[in-house]
């Protein structure tokens, strides 16, 4: 299973950004997917999840403007990205929680990362 993410870039506070993570090869389903990053000198953290109902979950600091979604039949997720600040700066990564056939276990997958800047 990969997970290619996309989207990142250089915007100015108070701007958007939409990231999007495509998993593909050998998929069965697709549980939890989720978006996390990671600043300079800081551990990663999350930053949302959502599951394979809809259900959403974010970091306090980023309610009200981030928004993730899914595209079940594209094994895609989506973080729309609102009222960037610069401490928003961070390399962005997508995960999913993948059963790759039919009765095995689930394993977790992570993206390669995509840089998000913040700055005027």
């Amino acid at each position: 299973v990969q997970l290619q993410a996309s989207g990142g870039g250089l915007v100015q506070p108070g701007g958007s950004l939409r990231l999007s993570c495509a998993a593909s090869g050998s998929i069965f389903r697709i549980y939890a997917m989720g978006w996390y990053r990671q600043a300079p000198g800081k551990q990663r953290e999350l930053v949302a999840t959502i599951t394979s109902v809809g259900n959403t979950n974010y970091l306090d600091s980023v309610k009200g403007r981030f928004t993730i979604s899914r595209d079940n039949a594209k094994n895609t997720v989506y973080l729309q990205m609102n009222s960037l600040k610069p401490e928003d700066t961070a390399v962005y990564y997508c995960s999913a929680n993948v059963q790759s056939h039919s009765g095995w276990s689930r394993d977790d997958y992570w993206g390669q990362g995509t840089l998000v800047t913040v700055s005027s």
